[in-house]
């Protein structure tokens, strides 16, 4: 027999909330299978600990040193 697993899902909205993303954001990324979610009958859940994995893996490094120069004054010849 197969072995229950419980985990924290959460809907649609809240996780929209949770990653400050648009609802309609997420459902094209479940409807394009970008995202891993959890098909309840009708409803459509997501597990915390699968898209924590998912954002994880999604990061990408930084190409270039993103910090600021210092900004020249006006009063130094500044533009």
């Amino acid at each position: 027999m197969a072995e229950i697993r419980v985990t924290h899902l959460v809907s649609i909205d809240q996780l929209a909330e949770r990653l400050g993303t648009s609802v309609r954001h997420l459902r094209r990324l479940v409807a394009e299978r970008r995202i891993p979610f959890v098909k309840l009958g009708g409803l459509v859940r997501f597990d915390i600990a699968e898209v924590e994995t998912w954002v994880d893996a999604s990061r990408r490094p930084a190409t270039r040193d993103l910090t600021l120069p210092a900004t020249r004054s006006r009063a130094a010849g500044g533009a």
